[in-house]
Parts: structure tokens; C-alpha cells; sequence
């Protein structure tokens, strides 16, 4: 059983990336909820505080709120702009043995024991070769592909490596 396809990552797929890598995170959490409370308190004590107290609580909220999804913005269409691997097309073959991927005369084999996890949400697929380093796929380059690739990651990979949605496509 095998797979191919091409893809060429735009920084719209490097900004979701960038936003499920920050956001799937304590650090994410943590601030997207720093950003809340925040809000939350500047209503609640309107008119019991000092004006100026209210006016940074809400610079704070849309500080933690906006612009972290504003910086990655800004670095992944920096990321494509500037790389010119990531300008090109991308070949993927997905088999039995593991991922392959080429461009030009340069080829990258990543063995499925050396996987890292496969995770998959509602626009990408992630096939991680360490805690942060991604291959990136978005979902539109293996539409009916995509469940061969499932069952190649289910039959080679252990569970808790998997966070894959068989049925999104």
C-alpha cells in the first residue's frame, strides 16, 4: 500500500500550523485565558477603579488576545517568504516503510519508528519528526487519500502517537 501526492505549503497552512502549535499548548492555554480574565475584570470594575486600571486591563486582554495570532501571522508568511524549500513543491510518498519526501534531486526518509506522532485536525495533517518539527499536508492535497494514510499510521504507529479524525476528510 502507498500513497503519493505533491504539495506546496502557503502561509496560510504555515499560520494554522503555527496557531495549533501555540494554541495546543500549556503556554497557549495559559494565555488565551490570561486574555479573558482580563477582559472580565476590566468590566467588572468599571467605575469601582481608577480609569486608568480598566484601560489596562483591556490593553492587557487584547495584548494576550490578538496579538500572538498577529505575530504568527507576521512569521509564517515570513517562514514562506524567505525559504525557498518551502516556495516549491514538496513530493510526498507515504508507504509501508514510512514518509518520503523529495524536491529536486534532495530526498528525506522518515522510518515510521522514527515518527514522532500524526495528529490531524479539521484543514491539515501533521506528521511530527520531533516536538516541534512538522510535516505539514494540508487536507485538500490527499482528500481521497487520506484514509490509506490513516491505516498506514494505525497499522505502523502506537496509539498515543495517533490524534488522527478518520472520518475528516
Amino acid at each position: 500500500m502507498s500513497v503519493e501526492f505533491q504539495v506546496t505549503i502557503t502561509d496560510k497552512d504555515m499560520f494554522r500550523f503555527n496557531i495549533y502549535h501555540a494554541y495546543h499548548g500549556f503556554q497557549g492555554i495559559v494565555a488565551t485565558m490570561a486574555g479573558i480574565w482580563a477582559l472580565i475584570t476590566a468590566g467588572l470594575t468599571y467605575g469601582k477603579v481608577e480609569l486608568v486600571y480598566t484601560i489596562l486591563y483591556i490593553v492587557f486582554g487584547i495584548v494576550f488576545l490578538v496579538y500572538v495570532p498577529g505575530s504568527l501571522y507576521l512569521r509564517s508568511k515570513r517562514q514562506i517568504s524567505s525559504s525557498e524549500v518551502l516556495k516549491n513543491a514538496l513530493y510526498y510518498r507515504i508507504d509501508e516503510e514510512g514518509v518520503h519526501v523529495s524536491q529536486g534531486e534532495q530526498t528525506a526518509d522518515l522510518q515510521w519508528k522514527q515518527v514522532y506522532k500524526m495528529v490531524s485536525n479539521k484543514n491539515q495533517l501533521l506528521i511530527y519528526s520531533s516536538r516541534v518539527n512538522a510535516y505539514i499536508i494540508p487536507k485538500e492535497a490527499v482528500a481521497h487519500q487520506y484514509p490509506t494514510i490513516v491505516g498506514l499510521a494505525v497499522n505502523h504507529l502506537e496509539g498515543f502517537r495517533l490524534k488522527l479524525n478518520p472520518f475528516s476528510i
